[in-house]
């Protein structure tokens, strides 16, 4: 989207040095907009997974308090970390595919911002 601006009072145009100021503030918010909303995904992902885990770790007491035989602890621990690292290893999996995602958003930001940048270039070079 190209923007002309409006002469000033003084029947001058702005200088391109402010111009281009003002879309690389308005990049650099948009940029921290994004990594905020990252950060906050990450974030209630790793809460969900941590409140599970919590209750989990609860479960693992009750179990032990209701076995009444050392067989049955052996039994009951050995499956609760079975399970923990499991779920702890598909919990992995889900941060690296939200982190290729964020990535793949980003560097398609920084392409779109870069883009409109050089056709602003093209366009005051032109004219």
């Amino acid at each position: 989207m190209q923007t002309h601006p409006e002469p000033s009072q003084f029947g001058m145009q702005p200088l391109p040095i402010a111009e281009n100021g003002q879309k690389l503030i308005l990049a650099a918010a948009s940029l921290q907009a994004h990594t905020f909303k990252a950060m906050m995904r990450y974030q209630i992902e790793t809460l969900a997974f941590l409140k599970h885990r919590y209750e989990q770790d609860v479960k693992l007491a009750e179990d032990l308090i209701d076995g009444s035989e050392f067989n049955d602890a052996f039994d009951i621990f050995s499956t609760f970390l079975q399970n923990a690292a499991s779920e702890y290893a598909t919990e992995a999996g889900k941060v690296a595919a939200l982190t290729s995602k964020l990535a793949s958003e980003t560097a398609r930001r920084v392409r779109r911002e870069a883009k409109t940048a050089i056709e602003d270039v093209a366009a005051k070079t032109v004219a």
